[in-house]
């Protein structure tokens, strides 16, 4: 049976923490590793945590849950703990606010890219989907902006991030070696998903168009909140990948598609 490991992050997250949770509590698939990384919170998030915890326990589904909460130097570090315990066959970030759209989501992401056939070796090096955007509440507000194009590539990500970070389920054995990179305060996501292309590339791995909704996305995060400190640092990584004359050029091209639009 194909595993997931599903990495949520925590601090101070009891106001939007439970979507998250029950999202993967309810999910249909047993084939569930949930590790909750934990920033030691100062409110009841790691109690929410572990009550979730004893509840899963007791169900039937089977899935694991792993806490673990300590001070950490923030949410790409946090990351990185995630990704060095994760045990699945893919791992994907849900973080707090952020759910799986349906109960079946799993069984669904499984069943339409056919993996229970696949030999472990012959995986695809990346499953991506699509991501609605919701509110504080939960409530559905539209789909997100940028969508998946019909092929993707590592040079995809030179017109936008085109997958959401929570909508990209990455091979565990390819990720674990390429943790984010600390430099970065907002856009060490943009940066990973980028490099876990490549590498796929490299080693001649497809990248599985899911064709579904796999992730509602809270809409006010901290890349929301620093918009201008990341909008500096998406620059940054994208004149590291796709160097200076594209990077410049593509900007530009922003821009008139924001007066266009």
């Amino acid at each position: 049976m194909i595993r997931f490991s599903v990495v949520t992050i925590t601090y101070n997250a009891e106001t939007v923490l439970q979507h998250t949770l029950q999202s993967v509590l309810r999910q249909t698939y047993e084939g569930v590793e949930h590790l909750i990384i934990d920033g030691a919170s100062k409110d009841g998030t790691l109690q929410m945590a572990e009550d979730y915890k004893r509840e899963s326990d007791q169900s039937e589904r089977g899935h694991k849950v792993i806490i673990k909460s300590e001070p950490d130097r923030g949410i790409y570090d946090a990351m990185n703990k995630g990704l060095a315990q994760a045990s699945g066959d893919y791992v994907v970030f849900m973080n707090a606010g952020d759910f799986f759209p349906q109960a079946d989501t799993l069984e669904q992401v499984v069943r339409h890219c056919r993996l229970n056939e696949c030999p472990s070796d012959s995986l695809p090096g990346v499953l991506f989907g699509n991501t609605n955007i919701v509110d504080g509440e939960g409530k559905y507000l539209h789909p997100r902006r940028l969508q998946p194009p019909m092929r993707l590539t590592w040079r995809s990500f030179r017109y936008g991030m085109l997958v959401c970070h929570q909508a990209f389920y990455a091979r565990t054995d390819v990720a674990k070696n390429l943790p984010y990179d600390l430099h970065y305060r907002f856009s060490a996501d943009v940066d990973w998903c980028i490099r876990v292309m490549r590498e796929c590339e490299r080693m001649c791995l497809s990248l599985k168009d899911i064709n579904l909704v796999v992730a509602n996305y809270m809409e006010e995060g901290a890349t929301t909140k620093n918009h201008s400190a990341s909008l500096r640092e998406r620059f940054d990584v994208m004149r590291r990948h796709y160097g200076l004359f594209t990077t410049l050029a593509m900007h530009v091209w922003f821009a008139l598609r924001s007066q266009i639009k």
